[in-house]
């Protein structure tokens, strides 16, 4: 694997995800809407792709002539009612399938390990948009990771634990920076191919 695109790539996953690949010698196509919001200091070494998730023109051409996908969207601060991070994930998922580019990880909530009545009220509209996109994947064919990330944090990357297939949510929050390394480095490790992962950074001592 040579060069990925990451969607959502201006988010806090995501630019820690342009870090990490960067780190990797990866060559790294970011997808987002404005190209003027990708910080200065990657601006030589990425290519800035202007496009719109929900267009499937756009992603086909992001796509092409990648080797993997990283799918890191999110809504922000908003945690309105939504369907435009599932829709985006299909498309994504379309032009993956229609370029043969088989390896993709996405970046869902921990919440989707509770029944939708367990779900603190303010996130369920975005959490059931969650859901679509992991049934989406489980109804693929592609290599795809669906990493459930529970509570992100601001502090330095540290030791974590990784679960493949839990039953419930791991207790504890992830670093920003560990959850950006772990997006890239599951595209090159089949074990987490058509799995569901859990990620918890180990306590301070």
């Amino acid at each position: 694997m040579k060069k990925i695109v990451i969607f959502g790539s201006t988010g806090m996953t995501g630019l820690c995800s342009i870090e990490a690949a960067i780190k990797k010698g990866l060559q790294v196509r970011a997808f987002l809407r404005d190209p003027a919001k990708l910080p200065n200091h990657f601006k030589d070494k990425v290519e800035a792709f202007k496009g719109d998730a929900l267009k499937p023109e756009s992603v086909a051409a992001a796509v092409e002539g990648t080797d993997g996908v990283v799918v890191t969207l999110g809504t922000r601060e908003s945690f309105a009612p939504t369907t435009d991070l599932s829709e985006s994930l299909k498309n994504i998922l379309e032009a993956m399938k229609v370029k043969n580019v088989k390896d993709v990880t996405v970046c869902l909530s921990s919440f989707l390990f509770c029944k939708p009545h367990e779900v603190p009220e303010l996130y369920r509209p975005v959490t059931e948009d969650h859901r679509k996109m992991y049934e989406a994947l489980k109804e693929n064919p592609l290599n795809w990771v669906a990493v459930f990330a529970p509570k992100i944090i601001e502090e330095p990357s540290r030791e974590m634990k990784v679960y493949i297939n839990p039953e419930k949510i791991p207790d504890g929050p992830i670093t920003k920076w560990d959850l950006g390394a772990f997006m890239i480095d599951a595209l090159f490790d089949p074990k987490y191919y058509k799995t569901v992962v859990g990620l918890v950074n180990v306590p301070k001592q």
